[in-house]
Order: C-alpha cells, then sequence, then structure tokens
C-alpha cells in the first residue's frame, strides 16, 4: 500500500509545531527520537526529519510527497512544488534591520550598503525592484552579529518578536514579507498519494477550523430568543432547547471567536444568561 511521505524539520519550533499538528490530525507516529524517519501505525503516511532548507528541494525531486516549511523559505528556493494550504503557524516576516543609532528615512539607506542575510535571492528580487543597488553578503547563520563585526552595514533576515535585533543593537525598518508555515506538495503526485492527501488535507481542515471557532452555550428567556438568535452569527441555525425552568430556553451554537467578543455586550443586553464558551477539538462543517 501507497505511503504518502511528509518531510518536516528536524528540529526547532516549527518542527514542534508540525508534529503537534499531524497529532491533532489522529496520526500515531513510532518512536523517532534520533531517527530520520517515523511511520504512522494508523495513518498510510512516514514522516521524514529534515533540514528545513533543503525540503523545498526533496518535495521537488520526490524524496518526500509534501512538506511543512516556511513561506519564506519557498520563496527564496523558487522550487517547482505546488503550495497546497497556509497552516496558520509559525508566522514571522522577513524584515531589513540597520543599528538602532543608525538615522533612517527610507530605502534609500541601503544604496550603495553592504546586507547580510541567508536569504539572498529574495532580498536581491526585492531590492531590484525598489531600484536599490547594495551589495548581498550571503552568510549561512547568526545573521543579526553582522553589523557589530563590521561584516556589513545592515542584515535581511526573519523577525519574530524582534527581540532577537534588540539583544544585537538593531532596529527594524522595512518589512519584505509575511511568512508562516505551509504545506507544498508535488504538482506530479500520483492518485493514489493524491486521495491520501486529500484525506490529510480533510482532517487539517477540521482543526484549523475548530481552533478559530468556539462552541457557545447561553440561557435565554423565551421572550428575548428571537433577538438573541438574530444576534449570532453562527453556522446554520442555533440549537435550542427547553430549561427545567418555564419561560427559559438554553441556546447552543458554534460562531467565531473574534466574532463572539464583538456581540458579547449585545447578548448580554438581549438578556442572556449564564454564557458558557468552550473549545472545540474538531470541527466537521
Amino acid at each position: 500500500m501507497s505511503k504518502l511521505k511528509i518531510a518536516i524539520q528536524k528540529n526547532g519550533r516549527l518542527s514542534e509545531k508540525s508534529l503537534q499538528m499531524l497529532a491533532e490530525c489522529g496520526l500515531r507516529l513510532s518512536n523517532y527520537d534520533r531517527k530520520l524517519k517515523a511511520e504512522a501505525s494508523n495513518f498510510p503516511a512516514e514522516v521524514l526529519f529534515l533540514r528545513d532548507d533543503d525540503i523545498p528541494q526533496y518535495v521537488e525531486e520526490s524524496v518526500a510527497d509534501i512538506g511543512i516549511v516556511g513561506e519564506n523559505l519557498v520563496a527564496e528556493k523558487s522550487k517547482n512544488i505546488s503550495v497546497v494550504r497556509k497552516l496558520a503557524f509559525a508566522q514571522c516576516r522577513l524584515s531589513l534591520a540597520i543599528p538602532k543609532d543608525e538615522p533612517y528615512e527610507g530605502l534609500q539607506y541601503f544604496q550603495n550598503k553592504k546586507i547580510a542575510t541567508s536569504y539572498p535571492n529574495t532580498l536581491k528580487s526585492y531590492l531590484d525592484d525598489q531600484g536599490i543597488n547594495a551589495q548581498i553578503e550571503e552568510i549561512g547563520g547568526s545573521v543579526e552579529i553582522a553589523p557589530g563585526i563590521g561584516l556589513s552595514h545592515a542584515i535581511f533576515d526573519i523577525v519574530g518578536t524582534g527581540s532577537t535585533l534588540l539583544m544585537n543593537g538593531l532596529k527594524e525598518v522595512a518589512v519584505v514579507m509575511q511568512s508562516e508555515a505551509i504545506l507544498i506538495a508535488n504538482p506530479e503526485l500520483p492518485q493514489d498519494k493524491k486521495a491520501i492527501l486529500d484525506q490529510l488535507l480533510f482532517r487539517i481542515k477540521a482543526v484549523k477550523d475548530a481552533a478559530c471557532n468556539k462552541y457557545i452555550l447561553l440561557n435565554v428567556p423565551d421572550n428575548c430568543l428571537a433577538q438573541v438568535i438574530s444576534l449570532l452569527p453562527g453556522i446554520k441555525s442555533p440549537t435550542v432547547m427547553p430549561l427545567a425552568i418555564p419561560g427559559w430556553s438554553s441556546v447552543h451554537t458554534v460562531i467565531k471567536e473574534q466574532a463572539f467578543w464583538e456581540v458579547i455586550s449585545q447578548l448580554k443586553e438581549a438578556g442572556a444568561e449564564g454564557i458558557l464558551v468552550l473549545d472545540i477539538e474538531k470541527m466537521i462543517a
């Protein structure tokens, strides 16, 4: 039987989040400590633990069928792969940063400057689009120390919270692209593996939909039901059940978390009481 080969980062935050998502999708992996590969015992898939820089190439070359990788790496590597879906975790941005005491009035600052980066292709494309002529110094790691040791005037690197920049005396001055984890696939997947991927995508959607929705329960006087229900932007129609106390009903529905916070005060004003908000583990629409 065919197995879907899934490439993920072998260590780091993206690795942990990827494994967490696969576990939430019901995949039980064999013991994978210090191994390069782990098989799922209950799903036709195996996970390959690789360097994140290599994942786009391995997916292109069919070493792996699909991969979970940062959007920034896909842009940098420009491989022949398909972006299947965004995964809404490991958000970051690629930004230009300069020493914090340097005055900055715009992108012309970088004209004829030296910029250190691990993303030379992305940076070159951006600078060319902006008409900026700068020298790109490609380095493999610890990009943020480059200005401090005289290797460059500025850097172009991943920024999360910005704390690493501050620790190294730098300030972020221009965001070039936003990035998050994405699922990529070889565009020539055979039909049997496409079918397995479709199963996995169904599970991922159920997990992701659950994460941004909440199950809410509220007690409402019967004479206020119509008004309360009109305020609930839920899935189809809410469930309404009578309480043991005459004249009262319990209303159950699923709504977007942000939508709940937008209407909570209106729900209370309309007569709702005893409002409970619960997490949803999986959601199948």
